[in-house]
């Protein structure tokens, strides 16, 4: 029939290792964090000891490690975080503000995680007039909202959740594509209510990735 047969052991195994990854920041306390400098430290012990707490305190770099959990994006490569948040420290201490930083340089990483090794990533992108209109209408305390009339903030979520969908249907990846300073923002409005969105900065992309646009989401969509 064509059926692929699938013991109750391994589906509760697969939903027990989703349900881990999605609350792995919920896990991760500040010990954990000391043991994985810890480990790193075995091979990089001058990056370490350059780092906690010279350069940033222990519970900054627990938040930036959190938010990463947070956003899916693996601690495997610790040398690279370590480094950029030793190179990025003297520029700012929010963890908001190096988690940005961070996302940058691990790029590559972000992409391979979503898109494998395929050379073009297809994105759905924001019109310019609609960017620039969210941009200039965020707000300062970044709250997590749309600082747009409720009317629009419901147009645009209508647009991007059909848009991801058809992503889905053609098992390919929904990828919003928007400047660094709306990325964090647009992150938060999709998170819960359209959770196969990846929401990434154009800063985000590696040199050799081509990326092909599926979708443009403005102002005046219905």
């Amino acid at each position: 029939m064509g059926y692929t047969v699938v013991d109750t052991t391994t589906v509760i195994a697969t939903h027990l290792s989703n349900e881990l990854l999605s609350h792995s920041h919920e896990l991760l306390g500040r010990e954990e964090v000391q043991q994985l400098l810890d480990n790193l430290a075995k091979t990089n012990p001058k990056l370490v000891e350059g780092l906690v707490p010279d350069t940033l305190p222990l519970g900054v770099v627990h938040k930036v490690l959190r938010n990463l959990l947070e956003e899916k994006i693996p601690l495997k490569d610790m040398r690279t975080i370590a480094e950029s948040l030793a190179s990025e420290a003297s520029m700012s201490q929010d963890p908001v503000v190096l988690t940005g930083l961070l996302r940058i340089a691990l790029g590559r990483l972000i992409i391979q995680s979503i898109n494998g090794i395929e050379k073009e990533l297809p994105v759905i992108t924001l019109d310019q007039t609609l960017e620039q209109l969210l941009q200039d209408s965020m707000h300062p305390e970044g709250n997590g909202g749309l600082g747009v009339e409720p009317g629009l903030a419901e147009k645009i979520h209508l647009s991007l959740a059909e848009a991801a969908q058809k992503q889905e249907l053609a098992n390919q990846p929904a990828v919003l594509l928007v400047s660094s300073a709306l990325r964090p923002m647009m992150s938060r409005f999709v998170k819960y209510s359209i959770p196969v969105l990846h929401v990434l900065s154009y800063e985000e992309m590696p040199d050799n990735k081509q990326i092909k646009i599926v979708a443009s989401v403005g102002r005046n969509e219905p």
